[in-house]
């Protein structure tokens, strides 16, 4: 089925040209259902890559999805024109009376500064404060993730030494949840951060299961118990050359705590194309997670806030658990390499 998205947005020439069916709004409206309604609030710089990439995944998915474009009013864009914003982007106050059945946060190069020295952080608060009556669920990317995860459940931040980068594995915590029905037993899944968060923290905390976990990266995916919430701390979003372009820019800036990328390039040889191995289960993430929204939302938005208020927002199937491999004969992939 279609995304549909706003006219004239740059995306749809890379959409069609990968055969990835999207419709402009007007055509949209000439068809008789109700798509699921997105909002996605795009904190990357580079908006456009970002838009394409996240399209990707959502086109995947057999329902129809309308997509807007939220951006934040307390920091201004540099690595995208103004044009662009101004068309296609609006911010909270224009958005806040709508209802979405779901919200895309992405992540941002800023996990290496304490959250309240972001210039945006006290607008961030304010959207997930009105995501939380006006929306149904909402996928949290890297930073998004970490911010939100802070935020609402008091999970903290750790800056690391060196960076986590490349693709490592994780582990499926539970076969039978509905966000990750369909996984293999072990997921490959990209990272590039500055930052963990504390895997003591989230143990305790009785909101938030742990779906995939791995022993190099922790964490990968996490969900509250009625998936209201899902974070992402990796990204899976990320195309194939995205990690590559990152190493070159870090390089070019001589960044010294940036690792050459993990389990990225066939042979270590960055002369030779990067294996795109965590593509499947991307699209998996997303068409489940829209799938899940798309059994337990309401038909009518407006219903929504209620909903929130009073927590009925599907069956929890959650099944808590310390992380750990499913194996029981200690395996673990790629351990050995770049000791």
């Amino acid at each position: 089925m279609p995304i549909n998205i706003p006219s004239g947005l740059p995306a749809r020439a890379i959409l069609d040209s990968e055969r990835i069916f999207a419709l402009e709004k007007p055509e949209a409206e000439a068809q008789n259902v109700r798509p699921l309604r997105l909002v996605v609030l795009n904190l990357m710089p580079k908006k456009i890559e970002t838009e394409t990439q996240l399209l990707r995944l959502i086109s995947k998915s057999p329902l129809q999805v309308d997509v807007d474009f939220m951006k934040t009013s307390t920091h201004e864009a540099t690595h995208t024109s103004h044009d662009h914003l101004v068309k296609f982007y609006e911010t909270l106050d224009v958005l806040e009376n709508n209802c979405y059945d779901g919200l895309v946060v992405t992540g941002a190069p800023v996990e290496h500064l304490p959250f309240e020295d972001v210039d945006y952080w006290d607008e961030f608060k304010t959207i997930l404060d009105w995501a939380s009556s006006h929306v149904f669920s909402t996928m949290y990317l890297c930073w998004g993730a970490m911010g939100a995860l802070n935020y609402r459940y008091g999970i903290r931040k750790h800056i690391l030494e060196q960076k986590i980068f490349g693709v490592f594995p994780q582990f499926l915590q539970d076969e039978y949840c509905f966000i990750t029905n369909g996984f293999d037993e072990m997921a490959l899944q990209p990272h590039s951060r500055l930052a963990s968060m504390d895997e003591d923290d989230i143990a305790r905390n009785p909101e938030l299961q742990v779906l995939t976990w791995g022993p190099q990266s922790g964490p990968g995916l996490l969900a509250t118990k009625d998936f209201s919430e899902v974070f992402a701390l990796g990204h899976w979003e990320y195309g194939k050359y995205t990690l590559k372009e990152e190493y070159e820019r870090d390089m070019e800036r001589g960044m010294s705590n940036v690792p050459f990328p993990h389990n990225y390039f066939p042979h270590d040889d960055p002369t030779l194309e990067p294996l795109f191995s965590w593509r499947a289960h991307a699209n998996l993430l997303w068409r489940n997670w829209l799938n899940w929204v798309y059994q337990t939302t309401p038909y009518d938005l407006r219903e929504i806030p209620q909903l929130r208020a009073e927590k009925r927002l599907g069956t929890d199937r959650s099944i808590r658990h310390s992380p750990e491999s499913p194996r029981t004969d200690g395996y673990q992939p790629f351990m050995n390499l770049h000791d």
